[in-house]
């Protein structure tokens, strides 16, 4: 398999890569699922898929960085992390978004995400137990082309029960998060408390927080081009990424939609901490650990840029100056360093530009 050419790991011209080479691949990758989005059969899901195209297209972008991780071939990689994304966001939006709050239907739709990652996979009935299912086999294709993409893979067989774990976890977390109110932290907390054990240093939402990220399946597939990949260098990846980085992503997320998801009642992980200060101590925590995980790692400066490249994007949205969490975000962004700061600027330009 033909691998991409060895990028510098400086964070600034990461990014300046990430921006010339990697987003004009997502944006064609994605035309196409929209165009193909556009005729579902089934009006509902039709829009339900373009729209989470259209609002969620920065997930498929962030996601993609991992096209730039050294030794993979960057447009194998952009073709999966899209269509896999693809397939998380639309799953999102149908659990979601059409007034449907069933946790059998939930839980088979998802079957999708762990059945991706496993190349020996017959895709089952999704729409099984969930009242619209005429897709025109949409679902199914997103499906079909990850199964396609990591099958190529020299190493894949290393990493991908650790990608498949990850994928349950994920499927889980939107199963329960998208019942009724009534019942959904109940749900949560029984799923989650046994879990613990193996994660002492997070509380309970954290680790419902860090479920919630794709960033671990992608740093899985990237270092599986590696034909001499090893266990432990996966034990490490794994390690790093959950409950660290994964954490810090999701938590980032949320914590710039407190005042939306307050105003809309969803449930939102960093609304359990009990104040601002407990909020700010635990995302410094979060980048913090995240940080040190990446040093043991393999191209560690690769890794720094990724969580670095994340504190960028999230804090550069305009709801992180919203009056509640101003204050936090300031102070994350002042004791994040100059190389955060950089990409923060990059990021508001950006988004200036309409890019993010």
């Amino acid at each position: 398999m033909k691998s991409s050419v060895a990028l510098p790991m400086n964070s600034g011209r990461l990014i300046y890569y990430f921006i010339a080479q990697v987003f004009p691949i997502v944006k064609q990758e994605l035309t196409g699922w929209q165009r193909m989005a556009a005729k579902l059969p089934d009006a509902r899901l039709s829009q339900q898929a373009t729209e989470s195209i259209r609002t969620k297209t920065f997930h498929c972008q962030g996601g993609s960085i991992f096209a730039l991780y050294p030794g993979v071939n960057k447009t194998e990689a952009i073709q999966f992390i899209v269509a896999y994304q693809t397939m998380s966001d639309y799953l999102d939006n149908l659990v979601d978004s059409l007034e449907v709050q069933d946790e059998v239907a939930f839980s088979q739709l998802h079957l999708a995400m762990q059945e991706a990652l496993n190349p020996e996979a017959v895709p089952s009935d999704y729409y099984l137990y969930y009242p619209y299912r005429e897709d025109g086999r949409y679902l199914e294709r997103l499906v079909k082309t990850c199964q396609e993409s990591v099958r190529k893979l020299p190493s894949y067989k290393l990493v991908q029960e650790d990608a498949i774990k990850f994928a349950k976890l994920y499927s889980h977390l939107q199963t329960y998060k998208h019942l009724a109110v009534e019942e959904r932290e109940e749900k949560m907390l029984n799923w989650i408390t046994p879990h613990l054990k193996e994660y002492p240093d997070i509380t309970t939402w954290e680790f419902g927080a860090a479920t919630g990220s794709t960033l671990g399946i992608f740093s899985l597939y990237a270092v599986a081009f590696n034909p001499q990949l090893t266990a432990k260098e996966v034990q490490k990846i794994s390690r790093a990424y959950f409950p660290w980085i994964c954490g810090l992503h999701i938590l980032l997320d949320y914590f710039i939609d407190l005042r939306e998801d307050r105003e809309t009642s969803q449930l939102n992980f960093v609304a359990y901490y009990q104040d601002i200060g407990m909020t700010f101590q635990r995302l410094q925590q979060f980048e913090e650990n995240s940080l040190k995980q990446a040093e043991r790692l393999d191209y560690p400066k690769f890794h720094r840029a990724v969580v670095q490249g994340l504190l960028a994007m999230y804090l550069s949205d305009e709801k992180g100056m919203d009056t509640d969490i101003r204050s936090v975000t300031k102070q994350l962004l002042g004791d994040s360093g100059l190389g955060v700061n950089l990409l923060y600027w990059m990021c508001c330009q950006l988004r200036k530009r309409k890019s993010l």
